[in-house]
């Protein structure tokens, strides 16, 4: 453990993206368990307005994201500084990342069902972030041999080849695949050579006439949505309490 913490942590200057990391889920933590605790009306806390106008947490955190990101360039990855700018980023990122719905939809989502895409968003930044902290690199730039480094050519071929499933991946419409092969190519590399996702653009373009081919992919994705979207709510409500009921005001 302490070789692998100064392998991937120490050496390479990666302190300040633990500290961010650490930072953005504990921010985004304390900021979900205060605005449930505001939904069941429980605790001191309440509804920050000012002249009837509510502000959400999104505008700290936005501020808190600008200084924490013009500190980090300004100090470099080591110091002092450079943990303390880490460390605000993260706080940033995590409040702003909460409200990312209101962001995308610019309406208060907060609560229903668009609202769920913050807490996907927030979990998808956390894995991705923890994959990079582990070593890896996009595009698998980190499974690149020394022979290969060598060669311009083959390292220019590895990430275009896996780019490549990753695009793939995305445009037959499995998101979350392709962002995650971002960093672990075998990952994209399944998204790319499985069915489409019948309502994606690969499907609308290459199952047009080919009517076999979109039915089985409709199946598919049946059978994997009544699979797993029953376990992603589960997830979703226990993480960002959707299913805890308001209490009349």
């Amino acid at each position: 453990m302490g070789q692998w913490w100064e392998r991937n942590i120490v050496e390479p200057g990666k302190l300040p993206l633990l500290l961010a990391l650490a930072s953005f889920i504990l921010s985004f933590v304390i900021v979900r368990t205060i605005t449930r605790m505001i939904k069941a009306g429980r605790g001191p806390f309440r509804n920050i307005s000012k002249g009837g106008l509510h502000i959400h947490h999104v505008v700290p955190g936005v501020v808190l994201t600008v200084i924490g990101g013009f500190g980090a360039v300004a100090s470099g990855r080591q110091g002092t500084w450079a943990a303390i700018s880490a460390v605000l980023f993260g706080v940033g990122a995590g409040l702003v990342l909460d409200e990312f719905a209101l962001i995308l939809h610019l309406h208060d989502v907060y609560w229903s069902e668009q609202g769920r895409k913050s807490v996907e968003v927030v979990v998808i930044t956390a894995s991705l972030v923890a994959l990079v902290l582990s070593g890896f690199l996009p595009f698998g730039v980190n499974e690149v041999s020394e022979a290969e480094r060598g060669s311009r050519g083959a390292v220019v071929a590895e990430v275009a080849t896996n780019f490549v499933f990753a695009l793939f991946a995305l445009v037959k419409g499995k998101l979350r695949i392709a962002v995650i092969g971002v960093l672990v190519p075998v990952v994209a590399t399944v998204g790319a050579v499985r069915l489409a996702r019948p309502d994606s653009l690969w499907a609308r373009r290459c199952y047009r006439r080919r009517p076999r081919a979109r039915a089985k992919a409709e199946k598919r994705a049946e059978r994997h949505d009544a699979r797993w979207n029953r376990v992603g709510r589960r997830l979703q409500d226990w993480i960002g309490g959707f299913s805890e009921p308001t209490p009349p005001s």
